[in-house]
């Protein structure tokens, strides 16, 4: 089977998959929920940064995005389905590209359209504490945090394929995004900022002042959900189905 059909057949599982629709839809109504939250936070902090503010709901949403990109590779380890798969696929590099691009491609249309639902609903709330984003930092918001929710979903995608399970890839990185990135950050200083959850989200702020920058921030993201993957082709070249 060629690549295109081979696309084509996972692109089919993913969207027949009510787990792993869920997983989207939870992607954009958390995400736009708790930044509609947070546009009615107070504003006088001196800190106070507007896109961050406004994009804050990326924080509990990244954990939909990693539920789908973990989903969508751990139900081929459920009851010999993957001995199905390769079976019609019988390359497994073939398949795998596969399965990443039919992860990649919604993952990033919803997190798009989500992080501008998002903004909208925060700015809303925000008002004039939000007049000082250009649209230009707005634009970097959006599409930074798009390509964000999408490294999370093919990082844990990775992961996946490299553990064979969703479970404990799950039981492995939400514990990490939602305390340890945390406590290793309030530890260790920079480097932190080299963290896959911490480089990327400094493309969600309008100013920062770590080691990185949003765009290099996101590269980071990337070099880690790269490494994921080829660990995880690595462990489905070397293993039995």
């Amino acid at each position: 089977m060629t690549f295109a059909p081979a696309l084509h057949s996972e692109w089919i599982k993913i969207r027949t998959l009510r787990s792993l629709c869920g997983a989207l839809l939870a992607v954009f109504a958390a995400t736009t929920a708790f930044s509609a939250l947070a546009g009615a936070s107070d504003t006088s902090d001196p800190g106070f940064d507007p896109l961050s503010t406004a994009l804050s709901g990326v924080v509990p949403g990244q954990i939909a995005a990693i539920s789908f990109g973990a989903m969508a590779v751990a139900s081929e380890f459920h009851e010999g389905a993957l001995r199905l798969t390769l079976a019609a696929t019988p390359r497994r590099g073939r398949w795998f590209a596969a399965k990443v691009t039919a992860i990649a491609v919604p993952a990033l249309v919803v997190g798009t359209v989500t992080a501008l639902a998002a903004l909208t609903a925060a700015r809303a709330g925000l008002g004039e504490a939000a007049s000082g984003l250009t649209v230009g930092e707005q634009v970097r918001g959006v599409v930074g945090c798009g390509l964000y929710l999408t490294l999370m979903a093919l990082f844990a995608a990775g992961l996946a394929a490299l553990l064979r399970s969703g479970v404990a890839t799950l039981s492995l990185l939400i514990p990490f995004v939602l305390v340890v990135s945390f406590v290793i950050g309030d530890t260790t200083g920079t480097v932190a900022d080299f963290l896959p959850d911490k480089a990327g989200q400094v493309v969600l702020s309008q100013t920062h002042d770590g080691a990185l920058g949003p765009w290099t921030g996101l590269a980071v993201t990337a070099l880690w959900a790269a490494l994921a993957l080829f660990a995880g082709g690595w462990s489905l070249r070397r293993r039995d189905a």
